[in-house]
């Protein structure tokens, strides 16, 4: 989802201004009030001081003893560098120890641009206080042209928002307006709003595609964000929806109300997992804390006290530079140390490949594999409970089969139903930076694999653009049996988007894009089907469940151009699809939702969904 058309009366252009929707003003209307100001309650006592490891020079490390002053202009300065950087090399962390920051009379306030991390490094997210504001704002082109549709490529994780500071509009809650790519995970947020849209710079804009995760709010404006995912989590209220809502494992949600307005809730998780993350301990030792996999779940990990999980040291890991090799990093990786990426652009001319069981590899600051001379950046072999987090994946200018691989394909695959590998936060490109070719993002050949926010993106704009200039058949293939996605985002890619063919897969929230940029129909259609679908489950699969799927067409090169359906499915009892939905975002048509079902959408209603609550 990016610069594009965006809603029912958004003009389609790059960098396009989408134009405020009558429906989520009026929704919004009563939603921003400004919350009472609470007391977020103490944090854990601050560890011993202890020297900071050599995490690079892109990685900040702060301290309660600091300044507020000191702060602001370290954050200021690389959110200037950051904030208009969409398709830049550059990667920052910032990391606050264990402490308060900010005060009523001086809050605190930090604006995220893009390839950036914040994060607390407590053992609880009440361990960091941070008085004012964490925010992502609309990005301004031009004075006259704000939008948030392509606020991605950021983070913010582990620590306290109290909500303070700032005035006027900016006052009445922590905004957070991103879309793909950036997801909220272990944040808790007291005193005041959290609002996903920024109704402040030049009104109302669209976001589309949000991602929260193990985090505590009070109300949440959601305004006008067209999707939005929150899984296993507390919150104070959700002001309203625009095409497709889902809850998983959330308290206080909305109960299911799809189409209207469109909520989808499960009470629990099938499977979840969250991401690990760097905490100081007690003794001011530096550790990567690795939650543990969940079935059936609801609620934080933290109600109770420290995530269930295991903890590993970071002298276990092997802190990894853009300056090293391939050859060295597999090298650490076969003597048994985990990864630790730290922020920058990482050449990988060959597979960087984990063996072993249970190895932990986490990317800083969106730390980027780029695939060279047509490798597949990170392959994982036959083994259980390896997770991956926070990393990206860029396609080469030579085509690489895949970007990331998970199990050979070729051997028995040794899964652990209670221990899956775990894919959270990957982040895959074909095309925005540079020219990049691929034939599949993500391949999945392991049983019992999780994926938990997953956007493979062929991109639509940027540098490198265009049908045969980053050519790519799939964002997302898989072959596994027992397959769990939350949060899976796969768009513009040539053929199928998607390709379940393993057994008794799961997606809870699917977010597709069709290709913007197929020359004509004759180039995009296959076996007497015009287009190809965005979500494809394997006629000879028996058993599948999706909960909130949505594909959207916008084919602006050719505005004449048909896709049969969005989803295409077997139909079979052990097949079963809930709340789904087409729209048309300015250009093509969508004759379909799922197979031969529901009703189609074109340009007599822009950005007016067809809905499918169920099917069969």
């Amino acid at each position: 989802m990016t610069s594009r058309s965006a809603g029912p009366t958004s003009t389609p252009a790059r960098g396009r201004r989408a134009r405020r929707a009558a429906a989520v003003l009026a929704a919004l209307a009563t939603a921003v009030a400004l919350v009472a100001l609470v007391s977020p309650g103490s944090a854990s006592a601050a560890p011993r001081t202890a020297a900071a490891p050599d995490l690079g020079p892109n990685v900040r490390v702060y301290d309660p003893s600091m300044s507020v002053a000191a702060i602001r202009a370290s954050v200021d300065a690389i959110y200037e560098e950051q904030v208009d950087n969409e398709m830049g090399a550059s990667r920052y962390t910032l990391l606050f120890k264990p402490g308060t920051y900010g005060t009523r009379e001086e809050p605190l306030i930090v604006q995220v641009g893009y390839y950036t991390e914040v994060a607390g490094l407590g053992a609880l997210p009440t361990d960091v206080v941070i008085n004012g504001h964490v925010d992502v704002y609309n990005r301004c082109l031009a004075p006259d042209n704000c939008i948030a549709l392509n606020n991605f490529w950021r983070s913010l994780s582990n620590l306290t928002i109290n909500v303070m500071g700032l005035s006027d509009c900016r006052a009445s809650g922590n905004f957070w307006a991103a879309s793909q790519a950036a997801p909220m995970r272990r944040v808790n947020i007291v005193g005041g709003n959290l609002t996903l849209m920024d109704y402040c710079t030049a009104g109302p804009q669209f976001a589309s595609g949000g991602f929260i995760a193990d985090s505590r709010t009070g109300f949440v404006v959601n305004g006008s964000q067209q999707q939005y995912l929150v899984r296993n989590s507390e919150i104070g209220g959700w002001s309203n929806a625009v095409w497709n809502q889902v809850f998983s494992g959330v308290d206080g949600a909305p109960a299911t109300s799809f189409p209207s307005p469109p909520y989808t809730t499960l009470v629990t998780t099938p499977v979840s997992r969250e991401r690990p993350f760097l905490y100081v301990d007690a003794d001011g030792t530096w550790q990567v804390r690795v939650p543990s996999a969940t079935a059936d779940s609801s609620g934080v990990t933290w109600a109770n006290g420290q995530t269930p999980g295991r903890s590993i040291p970071l002298s276990d890991f092997f802190v990894a530079r853009p300056t090293d090799s391939v050859t060295t990093i597999n090298s650490q990786l076969a003597r048994g140390k985990h990864l630790l990426l730290t922020p920058g652009v990482y050449d990988t001319d060959r597979s960087i490949t984990v063996r072993r069981a249970d190895t932990v590899v986490l990317a800083m600051g969106l730390a980027s594999l780029t695939a060279r001379g047509g490798a597949v950046p990170l392959v994982i072999g036959d083994v259980p409970g390896v997770v991956v987090g926070g990393l990206m994946v860029d396609a080469g200018p030579v085509s690489s089969p895949a970007l990331v691989r998970v199990g050979s394909g070729r051997a028995a695959t040794r899964s652990d139903a209670g221990n899956p590998t775990t894919l959270l936060d990957v982040f895959l490109r074909v095309g925005g930076p540079f020219a990049g070719r691929a034939t599949v993002g993500l391949e999945v050949n392991s049983d019992h694999t999780l994926l938990d926010d997953i956007w493979a993106w062929r991109a639509d704009h940027g540098q490198g653009v265009g049908w045969t200039v980053n050519p790519a058949e799939h964002g997302v293939v898989v072959n596994g049996d027992d397959v769990t996605a939350t949060g899976l985002f796969s768009e513009h890619f040539r053929e199928y988007n998607t390709v379940w063919n393993g057994e008794r897969g799961r997606t809870v929230f699917y977010q597709n894009e069709l290709p913007y940029d197929a020359p004509d129909q004759t180039a995009w259609q296959h076996d007497g089907v015009l287009g190809w679908a965005g979500y494809k489950v394997a006629d000879t699969v028996r058993t599948h469940e999706l909960w909130g799927g949505g594909s959207y067409i916008y084919t602006n090169v050719d505005p004449t151009i048909h896709a049969t359906r969005g989803f295409e499915v077997p139909v079979t009892p052990g097949v079963r699809l809930h709340s789904l939905l087409t729209v048309q975002l300015g250009a093509g048509t969508l004759d379909h939702v799922v197979n031969d079902t529901g009703a189609p959408v074109d340009s007599s209603a822009v950005g007016v969904p067809s809905n499918v609550v169920s099917f069969p």
